[in-house]
This record gives structure tokens, C-alpha cells and sequence, in this order.
């Protein structure tokens, strides 16, 4: 057993994690990084970071990094007959990035290795125990190990261990939606600059298709969870790519697809944290609030969490009082994403009686007026979100 003192102890080593690896060994910190994975591996996960997103990653440092050595700008969205230029009409004056997960992870992670953090792979940690300072238990092939730490941060994912090592409260929504993707190569005629989104509320269903180079492309089908969609393997591609095509991706990029790794389903329930900081232990991305994937919040919330804590940390020499007012912070505005996430995912795939008289209300002054549609999915938390913005979007003024 072998003890070391730093100033972070990091549980994950993805994007938020590395990301905070990064800026906090820039600074002079101490920083040890324990990452599970020897070898990242295609799992399915979100690798769309919108404007606001990207905004954050430039606030990090890490934006022309992922854009250089994995990412794809995109900037049009393409949905429903419509286009939309982004860098254009956000207020962060950016596209969309598009990168393959594990690949951006890679990249990450050896940025905050070359920045000076203190990177372990292929450890699985035990425990952690709250306190001042923190401990941590973990194990690897070379043997058992312990660290402390001023603040040991939980980056470790939708499934976090850290939670119940800290005694955190974890609150759950009710299934509503699912989201299914799997990655796609051969796709035809791909635009290089811009990926779908279309979401079709007559049958409860959205698709995305993001492209990632050499005919390469991620495509996903969100659904309502009570729908008789059952896509568990990859025998139920063609499905997915039948469903996608009905809400609106022309079927012609389809056509000579192959699949090009696994196909996996996710409940798009949040689930999350209050106050993710308690004596110690602080959590940011999934960790802290894992959102609906079918909204593509979950990125940049990440990156947000990392440059938060960053700046608090940074800014105050009493890393319990920075740590506390990184929490405050993150449940606000995650707050506001997720009140965001439950406005649209009633509006779009409520099918009661009052949603679709809503609808009919709504979707045509919204073709007319797309201002009337609060813009959080790609402008970000910080847009209002009150009465008279709900009653625009709703036709209701």
C-alpha cells in the first residue's frame, strides 16, 4: 500500500475529468487523474457538443485541441425541411463539434498527461472517504494504492460510485424517452458541414444522423419509452434506420450503410445530485446530473461543471467555500436545462389530448416564427425561460 498527497484526486478520466486534469496542472496544482480503461472503446455515448458547449471548451483551453485532432465542425442543422446556420444565429458564434467518443477521450486524457497531471489507467477504485483531507483506495496490476487529497472529484460517469461512497441522494424522472445509437460507415453523400435533427412529433420518434468523416456517421432514434420499439442489439439497425428515415433523414444516406460497431439503448430519465459537494468529495458531469441524451445537454454541462469548479477553486484559497459555490452554481443551471428538457419533451411527445391540441396551436407559428422556440438546446442556460417566453413558444401571446 502506498500513500501520496495532492491537491486533486480525479475518479475519470473522460472529458470533464481530463478537461479539469488539465487547466488545474496548468495552474500549478497537483493533480492525480485514475482512469479505469486501459483502451477507450466505442459505447455509445454523446459526441455532439453544441455552441454552448463549445463556448465552454474554449473557456478550458480545449477547444482548438478537440477541433484539430478529432473533431468536425457542423455548421448547419438540418431538421424538418428546415436549415439553420449556427455560427450565425447563437450567441456564441460557434457550430456544433463533432467527434468519435473515444477517440476525443484519448486526446484528452494525453493533454492533461503532457499538462502535468499524474495519469493511472487500468485502476479500479475501492473507496473514498470524505474528510480533510480525502482518501482514496484503489487497485491496479501493479498493486494496491492510496492517495489524499484537498478535494477528490467524481468524474466517473451516469453509473457514479462516487455517489454512494459520499452518501449523495440521487433523484430520478420517470422513464419518458429512450435514445438508441449505433455508428454507421459507407453513408452516401454526407454534407460535410452540417448534421440532422429531426424530430417528428406525429409519431413520438426523433433521428439524428452526424457525420465523422470518411462516410463514417453516428446515427440515433429517440423514442417514447412506452412505444413498441425494442432496439437492444444490432440485428434491429435496419429498424432504426427504417424509424429515422420516418421522421424525416432522407432514406438515400441509408442505402449501402454498414454497421461499424455496437448498437445501444438508453432510458433518457435524468438523474442527478442536488448540491454535488459534500466534505471533500465535489462531482461534475454525469456524475452530478446526467440529462436526457435525446437533448444533447450532457457534454456541455460537463465541460460547464469543469470550468466552474475551475474558476472556483482558482479563485479562492478555501477550496470548501470554492467547492460549496461550485454547487450552488451547477444547480442552477441545471436546473434551467432540465425545466428546458421537460418543456420540450412534453411539447413534442406529450400524445394526451392537451399536447396535441398544443401542437396544432404552436407548430405552425413556429414554422412561421422559429425565434418562437426557446433556443437552450444550442444557445445554453443562460436564455430565459419564463412565463412569456413559455407562452410565445406555446402560441399562447
Amino acid at each position: 500500500m502506498t500513500g501520496d498527497d495532492y491537491d486533486l484526486v480525479i475518479v475519470g478520466g473522460g472529458l470533464g475529468g481530463s478537461a479539469l486534469a488539465k487547466v488545474m496542472a496548468q495552474n500549478g496544482q497537483r493533480v492525480l487523474v485514475l482512469e479505469k480503461e486501459t483502451l477507450f472503446r466505442d459505447r455509445v455515448r454523446g459526441e455532439n457538443l453544441i455552441p454552448w458547449g463549445g463556448a465552454e471548451a474554449e473557456r478550458l483551453g480545449c477547444y482548438d485541441l478537440l477541433r484539430d485532432s478529432c473533431g468536425f465542425e457542423k455548421r448547419r442543422w438540418l431538421g424538418g425541411g428546415t436549415e439553420r446556420d449556427l455560427v450565425a444565429t447563437t450567441p456564441q458564434k460557434l457550430p456544433s463539434l463533432i467527434f468519435y467518443h473515444p477517440e476525443m477521450q484519448e486526446r484528452m486524457l494525453v493533454a492533461a498527461d503532457d499538462a502535468g497531471a499524474e495519469v493511472r489507467r487500468g485502476v479500479l477504485v475501492r473507496s473514498v472517504t470524505a474528510g480533510k483531507p480525502a482518501r482514496v483506495k484503489f487497485e491496479s496490476r501493479s498493486g494496491n494504492g492510496e492517495a489524499t487529497a484537498r478535494l477528490v472529484v467524481g468524474a466517473d460517469g451516469r453509473a457514479s460510485a462516487m455517489r454512494s461512497w459520499a452518501n449523495f441522494e440521487v433523484k430520478r424522472d420517470p422513464a419518458r424517452l429512450i435514445l438508441a445509437g449505433v455508428l454507421l460507415e459507407d453513408i452516401a453523400d454526407f454534407p460535410d458541414d452540417a448534421f440532422y435533427f429531426v424530430i417528428n412529433p406525429d409519431i413520438s420518434e426523433c433521428a439524428v444522423l452526424a457525420g465523422q468523416g470518411l462516410g463514417r456517421a453516428r446515427a440515433y432514434l429517440g423514442y417514447r419509452a412506452d412505444n413498441d420499439i425494442r432496439l437492444n442489439s444490432r440485428d434491429s439497425v435496419s429498424r432504426l434506420i427504417q424509424e429515422s428515415a420516418r421522421c424525416g433523414v432522407p432514406a438515400q444516406l441509408y442505402e449501402n450503410a454498414k454497421v461499424a460497431g455496437p448498437l445501444a439503448a438508453f432510458s433518457g430519465a435524468d438523474n442527478w445530485v442536488n448540491h454535488p459537494y459534500a466534505n471533500g468529495i465535489v462531482l461534475i458531469g454525469d456524475a452530478a446530473a446526467a440529462t436526457d441524451p435525446n437533448w444533447g445537454q450532457g457534454l456541455a454541462l460537463t465541460l460547464r461543471d469543469a470550468r466552474f469548479l475551475r474558476d472556483a477553486l482558482l479563485a479562492d484559497d478555501d477550496w470548501d467555500r470554492a467547492a460549496h459555490a461550485y454547487a450552488s452554481q451547477h444547480d442552477h443551471y441545471y436546473g434551467i436545462i432540465h425545466d428546458y428538457e421537460d418543456l420540450l419533451t412534453e411539447f413534442f411527445y406529450g400524445t394526451s389530448g392537451e399536447a396535441r391540441a398544443r401542437r396544432d396551436r404552436a407548430m405552425p407559428l413556429i414554422m412561421e416564427d422559429p425565434s418562437r422556440l426557446p433556443d437552450h438546446v444550442f444557445s445554453g442556460p443562460e436564455l430565459p425561460l419564463d412565463e412569456t417566453v413559455k407562452a410565445r413558444f406555446f402560441g399562447e401571446a
